[in-house]
Formats: structure tokens, sequence, C-alpha cells
């Protein structure tokens, strides 16, 4: 059988004649690559400062997703944009599954809703691939506000119109979408402060820099504990397990108000399925083992889990029905 030197080899397919030869070959590494993966370090992309609950978590997952997959993943923060900067950064990524995401309702549903562009198209740039959890956020306030209850809060809008501020993680994140529709609901107006992520915001939240907030149970819940500052209620339609007699927005008349938040790890758009398929094992390995389950429930999160599909199912779900909110309610940036 007649040899060829690697350069001959590539000029003849360049031109044709041997690419039913050199085609196998080919293939056949890009197989013995996506079967050795992975054999390098991988990059978790979260989109916002550390310190919030997307970091809190992403740093959980890949400090026991390191061990199950044998190779260290790295937590990168890439914060500002409201998380697209980091969203857009794994959109343009090579899909070899060396760069991955921890996916948010804000980044990926619910800012494309509301800023004019973003550099990626949520419904197709990216590989879904399992729902960490689930959060609700709280309505939260400094321990020395005068306000102990939603119905104080609304009372203290009412008086001061306008005056009073929140903190969100930035325009068209879940803390800026959730004070919008409290705004709404409840007939009031207050100053919106973004900033690049929950960390700070919570530090100027802790300082009385901002007089409320909408934010994760996992970012607030040590803060809550402590005393340095004061749940007055939480988004979602039921209360959260952790903190039962912290009641719902919703029942402490707001009626129908319900706002929750999820976690997903994403890749870029093209993934190959021998990676997904390796996401997808390890991750379902850890959210079912108990000491893992009941970290992310001390950090009153829901343990997600499901399927790719599940994952892309709940994403298109929610690019949906939040343009829709935000066309309704005309929520601008």
């Amino acid at each position: 059988m007649r040899r060829y030197s690697r350069r001959a080899a590539l000029r003849l397919l360049g031109c044709g004649v041997a690419a039913p030869a050199i085609a196998p070959v080919v293939a056949s590494s890009v197989a013995r690559a996506q079967a050795g993966y992975p054999n390098r370090p991988i990059n978790l992309i979260v989109g916002f400062a550390a310190g919030g609950g997307t970091d809190i978590i992403a740093r959980l997952v890949a400090a026991e997703l390191s061990k199950e997959l044998g190779q260290q993943i790295v937590v990168e923060n890439r914060a500002g944009a409201s998380g697209t900067i980091a969203a857009g950064v794994v959109a343009r990524a090579e899909p070899d599954g060396y760069t991955m995401m921890m996916g948010h309702v804000s980044s990926n549903a619910m800012v494309p809703a509301v800023m004019a562009s973003v550099p990626y198209d949520p419904a197709t740039a990216f590989t879904p691939i399992m729902t960490i959890g689930t959060v609700a956020q709280v309505l939260t306030v400094p321990a020395n506000s005068p306000a102990r209850s939603v119905a104080d809060f609304i009372r203290l809008l009412k008086e001061r119109p306008g005056k009073l501020s929140y903190a969100s993680s930035g325009i068209g994140t879940q803390q800026h979408l959730a004070a919008e529709m409290f705004k709404q609901a409840t007939g009031t107006d207050m100053a919106h402060v973004p900033y690049r992520g929950s960390g700070q915001a919570v530090n100027d939240l802790i300082t009385g820099n901002v007089d409320v907030n909408f934010d994760t149970m996992p970012t607030v819940l040590p803060h809550l504990r402590s005393g340095a500052l004061r749940g007055l209620g939480v988004t979602t339609a039921k209360r959260a397990p952790i903190m039962p007699d912290l009641p719902t927005i919703a029942e402490s008349g707001v009626p129908g108000f319900d706002v929750d938040t999820w976690y997903m790890v994403m890749g870029p758009k093209g993934l190959p399925a021998e990676i997904v398929t390796t996401w997808s094992a390890g991750l379902a390995k850890l959210l079912n083992a108990p000491a893992f389950k009941k970290r992310l429930e001390d950090l009153a999160t829901d343990v997600g889990g499901g399927t790719p599909a599940d994952a892309q199912a709940l994403l298109a779900r929610d690019i949906r029905k939040w343009a829709d909110l935000v066309k309704t309610a005309g929520i601008r940036g």
C-alpha cells in the first residue's frame, strides 16, 4: 500500500483525490479527542462578581465536579453588562467543552428581553445541559430600616415616592425585574441602582447606601441569619422551607407576585453529544449525592436535575415568559 507524508496527504485532500481515505483519519482523531475528554482544566464562566448567588453555586459545583471529571474546573468571573459579557464569551467559544458557563435566568432569559441588543441569541447560542437548582428571591432591607413587613415597606414607598432606592446586579437581571414588577403591582416608585454583581450590592444594602434589594436566598441568607439584614418576604408563590416564618410577597398583600431564579450549566452551541453526556452524567451523580443535595438545600436551593432536553425546554419557556412580561409591563432598561 502506498504511503503519503502528512503534507502530501493534505495536498491530495485539498484537491479531492484522497478525500475518502483521509476523512476517516480526521474523524477518528476528533473522536479520540472527545473520548479523552477532559484532558486539561475547564473554565466555568460566571457572569457576575464573586460573592453573589451564581458565584456561590458555581464554586460548589466546580469543586465537586472536578473530582468526578478528573480535571480542575476553574470558576472565572466575567462581571459586567448584566451577565451578557460572560454569556457572549461562551457563545463565541469553541464547542470543545473547555469553556462552559453557569447560566442564569437573568443573562439567559431576562436581560435579552430588556436590552436593545445582546451579543448572542439566547435561544440558539448555547447548549443547555442541566438545571442545578431554583431559588427564591427575598425582599430585603437593612437591619435599621423602619420597615418590618411588606406592608410597612409599601407604606414607606408611598410616603416618599421616588426617594428610596433598590439595588440590582444590572439592567434586566432578576433583581431589576422583580423590583419593577413590585413597583407596578403596588403603584409605587423607587430609584434603580445597578451593580456589577450581588456582592457589592449587598454590602451597600447593609451599610444603608441603598434601601432595598430583591436578591437570591443564597446571597442574603448569611446576612439574614446574622441580623445584618432583614427579610420582609420571598418572591415565590410558596414560602422557602429553610425560612418558613418568612411570608411570601403574594400573601403579604401583593397577590399573584411570583418570581424565581434558576442556575443552569450550559456550553456553546454545537457542543458534541459525547461532551454533553459526560457533563450530564457527572452533574446527575452530583445532584443525587445526599451530601451535595444538603449543601444546596442549606442555601435554600431547590435541587434541579433532569435531562438536557428538560433544560432546553425551561430555557425556551422562560425566554418567552420574560419577553411577554417585559412587553406587557413596559419595563425599560
